[in-house]
C-alpha cells in the first residue's frame, strides 16, 4: 500500500472515531423537536411538556413539543422514523407502536428497529374493575366468580387487538377463565356501560376509571403494573393478588431517537433524562396523573424490554388468531 493510500485511510478511520464526539460536542445545534403520539391534554402530552421544558433549560436549546396523533400512533412513528438521526427529532411512543402495531397490522409503514431507546420513564398500568352489581372484591374471588359464571361474564374493550383487550385475554389464559369480549368506539363509551352495569368488568385506563372508582361507581380489584399505583395504593398489583409473578399487562412511555443517531448524542439525551425523570418533582407529577413512575434502564435494558414485550405480545396476538387482522 502507498504512503498516500494509507494515509487516506488512516484518516478515514480516524476520522470516523472522532465524528460522533465532535457532533455530540456541538449538540443540540438548534431546536429539539419531541413528536408525541396521542393527542394534546393527555397523561402522556402533559408530562412531555413537563420535561421537556426542563431538557430545554439543560441542553441550552429550545424544545419544541408536536403532537402528532392518529393511526394508532403510526403516524408520529413514520415521521420520527424518517427523520435525520442527529438528536433534533425525538418521538415518544408506547407499547402499541412497538410491540402490538407490528404483529396485529398487515402493513405498518415504519419498523420498530427504526429507532433506539432514549429513556423509558413511566409504565401506564390499567385497572381492573367491576361493576358493583358483581360480587367480587378480591383477585381471587373475581377468578372463581369468572370460572363459575352462567353466561360468562361480559368485558368492555377499545377494541380487538388494544391492550385493555390483551390484557384480559393475558388473564383468562394465565388463569382458566371464560368471558366475552365486548369492543366499544372509545374509552368513555365503554366506562360509562360499565358504570351502568350494561358489562360486568373490564381493564380500564388509569385516568377514566379513577374518579369512578372513589364515587363507588366501579368497583377496582387490582392493577395490571407489577407494583402499585400512588393514586390507588390499597388497590394490590394483579400478580400480587392473584400470585402470579409473571402478569403484567402495562403499556408505557418511552422517548426514542432515530437509529443511526450517535452514540454519544443518545447518550447525552439518556443522562438528561434519566436524571430529569429522576428528581422527586417529576416522581410526583407522573403519579398525579395516573402513571407509574420508574427509573429508566439502560439503553441496553429498554432494547431488551421493548424486544421481551414485543415477543410476549406477538405470541398472545397469533393464538389469538388477530395476526394481520388490521
Amino acid at each position: 500500500m502507498s504512503w498516500s493510500l494509507a494515509r487516506i485511510v488512516l484518516l478515514a478511520l480516524f476520522g470516523s472515531v472522532f465524528i460522533s464526539p465532535a457532533q455530540a460536542q456541538g449538540y443540540p445545534s438548534r431546536n429539539i423537536n419531541i413528536i408525541v403520539s396521542i393527542g394534546a391534554g393527555t397523561g402522556m402530552d402533559v408530562l412531555v411538556r413537563l420535561y421537556a421544558e426542563k431538557l430545554a433549560a439543560s441542553l441550552g436549546r429550545p424544545v419544541v413539543v408536536e403532537n402528532k396523533p392518529g393511526a394508532a400512533t403510526m403516524l408520529a412513528a413514520a415521521q420520527a422514523a424518517t427523520s435525520p438521526p442527529d438528536g433534533h427529532t425525538l418521538v415518544v411512543l408506547t407499547s402499541a407502536a412497538l410491540a402490538i402495531n407490528p404483529w396485529l397490522y398487515k402493513q405498518i409503514n415504519y419498523n420498530p428497529d427504526d429507532f433506539v431507546p432514549v429513556s423509558l420513564y413511566v409504565k401506564s398500568p390499567f385497572i381492573l374493575v367491576v361493576n358493583p352489581q358483581v360480587p367480587a372484591r378480591t383477585v381471587p374471588e373475581f377468578i372463581k366468580h369468572a370460572k363459575e359464571a352462567n353466561p360468562p361474564l361480559n368485558y368492555a374493550t377499545v377494541g380487538a387487538g388494544a391492550l385493555q383487550h390483551l390484557s384480559m385475554e393475558f388473564a383468562k389464559q394465565r388463569f382458566g377463565f371464560d368471558a366475552i369480549h365486548v369492543p366499544y368506539r372509545n374509552t368513555g363509551q365503554s366506562v360509562a356501560d360499565l358504570a351502568a352495569g350494561h358489562v360486568a368488568t373490564g381493564f380500564v385506563e388509569a385516568g377514566a376509571s379513577i374518579p369512578l372508582i372513589k364515587d363507588g361507581r366501579l368497583r377496582a380489584l387490582a392493577v395490571s403494573a407489577s407494583s402499585r399505583l400512588p393514586l390507588l395504593p390499597d388497590v394490590p398489583p394483579f400478580s400480587e393478588a392473584a400470585n402470579a409473578p409473571d402478569y403484567e399487562a402495562v403499556s408505557w412511555h418511552i422517548l426514542l431517537a432515530p437509529a443511526k443517531t450517535p452514540k454519544e448524542v443518545v447518550d447525552k439525551l439518556h443522562a438528561e433524562m434519566k436524571q430529569i425523570m429522576g428528581t422527586a418533582e417529576m416522581k410526583e407529577k407522573a403519579s398525579a396523573i395516573g402513571l407509574i413512575p420508574i427509573d429508566t434502564p439502560s439503553i441496553r435494558g429498554m432494547q431488551d424490554y421493548v424486544k421481551a414485550e414485543r415477543e410476549k405480545w406477538g405470541a398472545l396476538v397469533k393464538k389469538l388468531g388477530l395476526e394481520g387482522s388490521q
